[in-house]
């Protein structure tokens, strides 16, 4: 069986933060390259995992402070379920991965860093993409800076 493993996870989970929600914040300030938000939807957005598990790892998040699935309403749940499906579309048009992790992360314990404002996570993953570096360096190796999948991935979301 293979593993995604990321051992730096725990020391950002562990920290100190901010008592100021990134997924309220961020879409508020208004500078979507800053802070690397693709698309904004009628109720949800996507933006870009600024501590990825790997390359274009991004995230799709409504709006409106959840903390559960449950709390959505039809329309956020569709536009968030569409945005996700639209994420996995331009990946395998833009960077070709050979494989995808979806998914949430509801409540501390299952490791959601931010456990009050839900959003779901795509992962793009490639054969072979995990090496010695996290593990024995705690140093996770990309191929590519953020501000250039940023860049690469953009154009893309525009035509949503």
């Amino acid at each position: 069986m293979k593993q995604l493993w990321a051992p730096w996870r725990m020391e950002y989970i562990k920290s100190d933060k901010s008592d100021e929600c990134i997924f309220c914040s961020l879409p508020k300030e208004g500078d979507d390259e800053k802070n690397h938000i693709l698309y904004r939807g009628q109720s949800s957005f996507i933006i870009m995992n600024i501590f990825p598990y790997n390359s274009a790892h991004l995230m799709v998040s409504p709006f409106r402070h959840i903390g559960c699935l449950t709390e959505q309403n039809t329309e956020e749940n569709s536009e968030l379920n569409q945005l996700t499906k639209r994420c996995v579309e331009i990946l395998r048009a833009v960077i070709n991965p050979e494989g995808f992790n979806i998914g949430y992360n509801i409540g501390k314990a299952a490791g959601a860093g931010y456990d009050e404002h839900i959003h779901c996570h795509i992962v793009p993953r490639w054969i072979g993409d995990t090496n010695f570096m996290p593990v024995l360096g705690e140093t996770k190796v990309h191929p590519e800076h953020l501000k250039t999948t940023y860049s690469k991935l953009l154009p893309h979301f525009k035509n949503i």
